[in-house]
């Protein structure tokens, strides 16, 4: 078996997907970001002026009007969020999208409907996907879990200097106050919470850098790959 599921999940600002990303370019694997889903259907829903308690209108919106892809970027290869046929990778990653997207993500209608997309996506195996849910709900069967946390503070620098790079100036206090809040939100959420799947292993990003994540992340899933190969050929016995 040489096509894994690779599940990543935790946090924000823990470097969930520039981790993923750079697994899945070694890898030669696809990529998902499922969280770019979720900030697609909110960016769509505050566009649109939709409340979020407006449950038949978010059905609506969700099985006849919002429809999302991934496109690859032709001048550094990045995926990007497509929304309608629209590009809007740089839109989704606004403050004022982090700030509700948590908020969007508990309604069990957006959840059934993301998860199910992702399942579809996700079926041909041999893909990287970063998320809050996907070691638990989405692929519970991955072969490779990974659960990613980060000092919040850490979290919330990382995440300054990524708004900062796209032109967006934001206090630190306001970012670390949006984390928690969304951490809040994620983990006691009744819908598929944010929680380390029993079978996934911890990785804190506090004090190491993307190549040690990369690493990390690429150990498990040669030790995964082994298990698999000795398994099929008897010596797992």
């Amino acid at each position: 078996m040489n096509n894994l599921v690779i599940a990543i999940d935790g946090y924000s600002s823990c470097g969930k997907s520039t981790t993923a990303k750079a697994v899945a370019s070694f890898l030669h694997y696809a990529y998902l970001d499922t969280g770019a889903m979720y900030r697609g259907v909110t960016l769509y829903l505050l566009e649109n002026g939709i409340a979020f308690d407006d449950m038949p209108r978010i059905e609506q919106a969700l099985r006849d009007e919002i429809r999302l892809s991934f496109r690859r970027n032709r001048r550094d290869g990045r995926n990007e969020l497509s929304l309608n046929d629209k590009v809007r990778e740089d839109d989704i990653r606004q403050m004022r999208i982090s700030n509700a997207v948590s908020e969007v993500s508990v309604i069990p209608q957006v959840r059934h409907a993301m998860v199910a997309q992702q399942q579809r996506l996700g079926r041909k195996r041999g893909v990287v996907m970063d998320g809050r849910d996907i070691g638990t709900t989405v692929f519970p069967d991955a072969e490779v879990k990974i659960f990613m946390t980060a000092d919040v503070e850490v979290r919330a620098h990382r995440r300054q200097e990524e708004l900062s790079a796209k032109g967006e100036q934001v206090a630190l206090g306001d970012i670390i106050e949006n984390l928690r809040k969304r951490d809040h939100i994620d983990s006691t959420r009744a819908e598929s919470p944010l929680r380390r799947a029993s079978d996934a292993v911890l990785l804190d990003t506090t004090h190491i850098t993307v190549n040690e994540q990369v690493d990390f992340v690429l150990d498990r899933v040669s030790a995964a790959l082994f298990e698999a190969y000795a398994h099929k050929t008897g010596g797992g016995k």
